[in-house]
C-alpha cells in the first residue's frame, strides 16, 4: 500500500511538472517594446513607434510668448488620445480631438471650442530585439470637425495631412527615440506646411522615475493666405500665416514618467522656446495618463 501511494505521488509530481512545462512553452514572450518609455511633450506630433493598445487623457498647458502677435496668453488642451493594436505590426491612432481654451492677452479675444480630429494608422517596418531597434512609419489625417472661434474647423482650412516616421533604438539602458514628419495641408491658401521633429533620451531609474529630456522643432515650408502672424501653432492650431515661410521654433525640455502598474502610467514634461523670440512658444507643461490594454 505504502509503494501504491509514493507511486501516485511521484506520478501526480511528474504530471504537474510536465503541465508547467508546456504553460510555460505556451506563455506569450515578454515584450520588449513594453519598457519603451513613450513620449509626453508634443503629444499630437510625437508618435511612438511601439504598437498597442491603449487609451491617454491629456492635459496641455501653453504659454504664450510676449513677442507673439498676442503679447503673451496661454492655451490649455483637454484631449483624450486612442491607439488600438489591429496585427502585430499594424495601430489605428486617434491623436487628437477634445477641447481649447484660447486666451490671447491682446489683439484676439478670449475663445474656446472643439478641436479637429486627427486620427490614421502606422505600421512597424522593424523590430530588431537583438539590437534593440524599432522602426515605424504612418500618417494621420486630420478632419476640420472642430471649433471655429478657436482656429479649427473647414472655416480655418480643408484638413491635413501628417506623414511621419519614428524610431527608437536602445543602447544599454539609454533610450533615444525620434519622429519626423511633414504636414501637408489639403488647402494651402488656409494652411501652412510643416515639418515636424523630435529627439528623446530618456532612462528609467526605476518603476517610479523614469526621466527624459526632450527637442521638438518646427518649421515652416509655405505659408498660407493668413494673418500675419510670423508664427505658427504648429501641433494645436494651423493659423495660415502668411509671414513665416522658413521659420523654425525650437523647444527643449524634460520630465518623467512614472508606472503605477503594468497597464498604467502618468507622465509630465516641461519645454521651453529657446530660439525664436518672436514664436508662439513661450513655454508647456503637459500632463498625461496612459493605460494600456
Amino acid at each position: 500500500m505504502k509503494n501504491k501511494t509514493l507511486n501516485l505521488v511521484a506520478t501526480l509530481t511528474a504530471g504537474l511538472g510536465l503541465a508547467a512545462s508546456a504553460q510555460a512553452a505556451d506563455a506569450p514572450k515578454s515584450d520588449w517594446t513594453s519598457e519603451l518609455i513613450a513620449p509626453v511633450a508634443n503629444p499630437i506630433l510625437f508618435e511612438s513607434p511601439t504598437i498597442g493598445s491603449e487609451v491617454r487623457p491629456l492635459f496641455l498647458y501653453h504659454r504664450l510668448n510676449d513677442n507673439f502677435a498676442t503679447q503673451g496668453g496661454d492655451v490649455e488642451v483637454y484631449a483624450l488620445q486612442f491607439r488600438l493594436k489591429l496585427t502585430e505590426k499594424l495601430a489605428l491612432i486617434a491623436t487628437k480631438d477634445g477641447w481649447i481654451d484660447f486666451n490671447p492677452d491682446k489683439a484676439l479675444s478670449h475663445e474656446s471650442g472643439f478641436a479637429d480630429i486627427a486620427a490614421g494608422l502606422k505600421y512597424q517596418l522593424v523590430n530588431d530585439e537583438q539590437n534593440k531597434f524599432l522602426v515605424t512609419p504612418g500618417f494621420t489625417y486630420t478632419f476640420p470637425l472642430g471649433g471655429k472661434k478657436v482656429f479649427q474647423g473647414s472655416h480655418n482650412g480643408a484638413g491635413q495631412f501628417d506623414f511621419f516616421v519614428s524610431a527608437e533604438k536602445s543602447v544599454s539602458e539609454v533610450q533615444v527615440m525620434g519622429n519626423l514628419g511633414v504636414i501637408l495641408p489639403l488647402d494651402t491658401d488656409q494652411d501652412t506646411s510643416q515639418l515636424h521633429y523630435s529627439l528623446q533620451i530618456a532612462y528609467p531609474v526605476c518603476q517610479w522615475f523614469k526621466p527624459f529630456v526632450v527637442l521638438n522643432g518646427y518649421t515652416i515650408l509655405s505659408e498660407g493666405n493668413g494673418p500675419a502672424f510670423g508664427s505658427e501653432g504648429y501641433d494645436v492650431i494651423n493659423f495660415g500665416t502668411s509671414n513665416a515661410g522658413g521659420e523654425t521654433q525650437i523647444a527643449l525640455g524634460g520630465g518623467f514618467r512614472s508606472s503605477l502598474s503594468e497597464s498604467v502610467d502618468v507622465g509630465i514634461a516641461y519645454e521651453k522656446g529657446v530660439d525664436h523670440t518672436a514664436g508662439i512658444f513661450d513655454d508647456r507643461i503637459t500632463v498625461d495618463l496612459v493605460w494600456k490594454f
